[in-house]
């Protein structure tokens, strides 16, 4: 569709909100009368060809006492969805009596299948009909859509009877979607919404649908695929995912079909979804769209995919979603908590202020292991998930677990001011759990934060999206796997290390003529016990705090009473036994691929400078993470001396110069 004719069409519709709920409604609840009403529009424009059959076959079922309908009534409608009211929108339109309006515009609404039934409950459309009938504007609201100045419906409209001039081309599945988001993030940017809760844009997301895709285009067959989101939205990335993946088939000539899988914990996008999945005509698609937490409430457990793509919320809390858990602590969700090739059980769960990392687990667990090329996951996060979380940390073993059972092919940086509500910078993770071979092993990490170009207008805070030209060039970078200033490839232990705790004995000189506090006693018995087996302590050295407390005869507990009182910490003491100083102790992070491991590093890097150190080895962890920064950092060049003095030289002799103007001017005045 041209963008003229797609502006036109948001601009119009943006114009209803404008013109008929200004004074009724405030500005941030407009969307919850325009985004149903949009829905509704686009429903009534695809049943109006087929009302007459499908009232005849209504009329047919009730003479025949037949109970469930539903089914025939759909396919006399051609469509995954009809409406048996004795109405359509354009019949509304002449109610001179605004509660005949309300009666039968609610009779309209109750004619629609119990598929659109629910769409509109998710939308809590019928909430809105008495304020609108109160303010008496519904009537202006339906004639708005309905109006010939823009058309939703599929079928073109011309000026002439013999449909040689077209006024208004018909919209396609495809183009209602890329409305409705757009409208959506009208309403979004408006409302200023949280940086987390922004849409995909098409750019973004075909780049994502061609890097699971292509890489696995040739092996395609004759069979049904099946794609899924777990945080689908309004179900723009499965409907790329889905024309794309039917192109490169056709292209091979293969005859596949795909059957379309996600979930959506926000009712409104929910409702778009499951009515842009019956728009395409295919009322099992819609079911198979999920309402509710895709992390405390899956809809598809134990359900494998073949392509997954995602852009789950970031730095957005799950506490909500631990707690229905049973607590963070207990969550016991296999999701979540799974086992190391090597039988050692790790817990992936994140801190509770990001539940990202969650999302890109619920996907890893859905993988298939059963077909020809396994699955393939595409996946937008911001920076957190490659690097925030120490090791042993949720988010660290989450990483170990990718990276150690060879999952993750690539991550690429995308440019910042990407998306339309937020404009950090975000990677996208590319998974497979079949690589090629030659990726076996292997991670590569992409830098395209300069490959960009600028829009002509921004779209909110998105100033820069991926021409097909720069999504091509970094799909030829990824496919051929090479390596440049803007591409590198590591192996996976390039990102593991061991974090160590690095120990220093405590030393501690004893002072046994210090005063002890009568006070920290309770029986002045036990004071004079401790004093006296103190002053009898003779031919001990005083740098040996382990021998002189052996000498005291003294329990244990009484020890560590009077310690603090008669000693102190002295380098030059000797070690006491079985304690570490905590004021000098440290960790040190030893990258796997340090030559010689934990040993080498520390002979080298720590016995040199402390030779009295050690390893608690009960608290050494493994950790990963990523950091572009690290591979990618590009210094700037800084400038010569020479140049530097050249300009003070010149900014001196500007300024005098400058001077002596002013002062002249004083004088001359």
């Amino acid at each position: 569709m041209d963008n003229q004719i797609h502006n036109q069409i948001v601009s119009f519709i943006w114009g209803i909100a404008d013109d008929c709920l200004r004074d009724v409604y405030v500005r941030g609840k407009y969307r919850d009368v325009i985004l149903p009403m949009t829905v509704i529009r686009r429903l009534d424009a695809m049943l109006e060809d087929t009302i007459e059959d499908v009232r005849a076959m209504k009329k047919m079922l009730d003479d025949a006492k037949v109970d469930n309908q539903w089914a025939a009534l759909c396919i006399a409608a051609k469509q995954s969805f009809c409406n048996i009211s004795p109405f359509l929108l354009k019949d509304l339109t002449n109610r001179a009596n605004k509660q005949r309006l309300k009666t039968d515009f609610e009779l309209y609404l109750n004619g629609f299948s119990p598929n659109v039934q629910e769409i509109l409950e998710k939308f809590k459309f019928r909430n809105q009909i008495a304020t609108m009938v109160d303010a008496d504007i519904l009537g202006s609201v339906i004639e708005k859509f309905i109006s010939p100045t823009i058309n939703l419906s599929p079928k073109p409209i011309y000026k002439d009877e013999e449909k040689t001039i077209l006024k208004h081309p018909g919209l396609d599945n495809h183009d209602m979607g890329t409305i409705f988001e757009e409208l959506i993030r009208k309403f979004n940017e408006e409302n200023n919404e949280e940086a987390g809760e922004h849409w995909t844009p098409r750019d973004v997301v075909e780049l994502m649908a061609d890097l699971i895709l292509i890489p696995v285009a040739d092996k395609l067959q004759n069979t049904t695929y099946s794609c899924y989101d777990g945080a689908c939205g309004t179900g723009g990335m499965l409907t790329v995912a889905q024309d794309r993946l039917m192109t490169l088939a056709k292209q091979r000539g293969k005859n596949v079909s795909i059957h379309l899988f996600g979930q959506e914990i926000n009712p409104e996008t929910y409702a778009i979804c499951k009515a842009d999945m019956l728009l395409k005509g295919d009322g099992e698609q819609a079911e198979h769209i999920s309402y509710g937490s895709t992390l405390s409430m899956d809809g598809n457990p134990g359900r494998k995919f073949d392509f997954m793509l995602s852009n789950p919320p970031y730095g957005k809390s799950w506490k909500v979603d631990a707690e229905k858990m049973g607590g963070k602590k207990e969550i016991l969700d296999t999701r979540f908590n799974t086992y190391l090739q090597d039988g050692e059980q790790i817990q992936m769960i994140p801190r509770t202020s990001d539940g990202q990392l969650l999302f890109l687990l619920n996907n890893v667990a859905k993988m298939d292991k059963n077909t020809e090329f396994g699955s393939r996951i595409a996946e937008v996060h911001n920076g957190s998930s490659i690097f925030t979380g120490d090791a042993g940390s949720g988010e660290s073993n989450a990483r170990r677990y990718m990276l150690e059972h060879d999952l993750v092919e690539a991550i690429i940086a995308v440019p910042e001011n990407m998306f339309y509500n937020t404009g950090i910078g975000t990677f996208i993770w590319i998974l497979s759990n079949k690589k090629e071979e030659r990726r076996k092993g292997k991670i590569q990490l992409i830098d395209a934060t300069a490959m960009k170009s600028p829009l002509r207008k921004n779209m909110g805070k998105k100033n820069c999206e991926f021409t097909s030209e720069i999504r091509e060039e970094i799909l030829r970078i990824f496919l051929e796997m090479e390596e440049s200033e803007v591409s590198m490839i590591f192996p996976n232990e390039e990102f593991g290390y061991w974090n160590v705790t690095v120990e220093r004995p405590l030393r501690l000189r004893v002072y046994p003529e210090r005063t002890i506090p009568m006070e920290i006693y309770k029986k002045k018995e036990e004071y004079d016990t401790v004093v006296k087996a103190i002053s009898s302590v003779t031919d001990v050295s005083l740098d040996d705090w382990t021998a002189f407390a052996k000498a005291t005869k003294l329990k244990k507990a009484q020890l560590n009473k009077i310690r603090s009182f008669i000693t102190e910490k002295d380098p030059m003491a000797r070690p006491v036994e079985g304690e570490a100083d905590v004021d000098l102790r440290d960790t040190e992070n030893i990258p796997f691929t340090y030559e010689g491991g934990i040993d080498r590093f520390i002979k080298n890097e720590v016995l040199t400078y402390a030779p009295d150190a050690y390893i608690d080895e009960n608290k050494t962890a493994v950790g990963y993470e990523i950091s572009f920064t690290k591979y990618f950092y590009r210094p700037v060049e800084l400038r010569s001396v020479e140049d530097i003095i050249f300009d003070l030289r010149n900014l001196e002799e500007e300024a005098s110069g400058m001077m002596a103007e002013i002062v002249g001017g004083i004088f001359n005045d």
